[in-house]
């Protein structure tokens, strides 16, 4: 795979960083986040300029988030529903949702980056339920800058160890993603519990043994 995407940023530069970033943010599976690392050691090399490689994948992804926003919103949950019919692809929506219902545009800037596999399906999902455009593009520009920022620079610094960098994000990323799964859970089954102890509350004052 390094190989790979080694000989197509030699070979294009940073027009297939765009269009990598782009299509991964429509929930393509594409490695763009190894594209960006071996971007920025193209520019650690001197093959390239950082502004060549933070702008086009910036621009791609940036544009991404707001194809799938819009993509959502005028889909709507139709869209999404046909999206869940796949046994995994509905887990990954549910996260998805479970995020922006708990977070809002917080969830947007968190899914750019900090739990980056979520962030097709959360614009997906911020278009489908209306998220206010305005406050979804301000929170996925500044988590797309932190996530350009990250990848670039690490590739940047670390040229001659891109592989074992992505590696490395990889499964710090992974981690991530099963934190905010499991604290997700925890609020859920929190909820669960408090409305079901008001409801026994209700019914006790209710009973007219009591």
């Amino acid at each position: 795979m390094t190989e790979t995407v080694f000989g197509l940023v030699s070979d294009y530069g940073a027009y297939v960083i765009f269009v990598s970033a782009f299509l991964s943010c429509l929930a393509l599976p594409i490695p763009t986040s190894l594209m960006m690392l071996t971007g920025g050691a193209f520019v650690a090399s001197g093959d390239l300029t950082i502004w060549m490689v933070a702008t086009a994948a910036y621009t791609g992804a940036v544009l991404g988030d707001q194809a799938g926003y819009f993509i959502g919103r005028y889909g709507g949950s139709p869209l999404v529903a046909h999206l869940a019919r796949s046994p995994a692809r509905a887990s990954v929506i549910a996260r998805a949702t479970a995020l922006i219902d708990r977070r809002g545009g917080m969830g947007v800037f968190l899914s750019t980056w900090a739990v980056a596999p979520l962030g097709p399906w959360v614009n997906f999902v911020a278009g489908a339920t209306h998220l206010s455009w305005r406050r979804f593009a301000f929170w996925d520009v500044l988590g797309e800058t932190v996530w350009v920022t990250i990848y670039v620079g690490l590739g940047y610094i670390f040229m001659d160890q891109v592989a074992t960098v992505a590696e490395i994000m990889g499964d710090v990323i992974g981690l991530l993603v099963a934190a905010v799964v499991a604290v997700g859970a925890f609020l859920w089954l929190r909820a669960v519990m408090r409305a079901h102890r008001q409801k026994s509350g209700e019914n006790g004052l209710k009973d007219p043994s009591v």
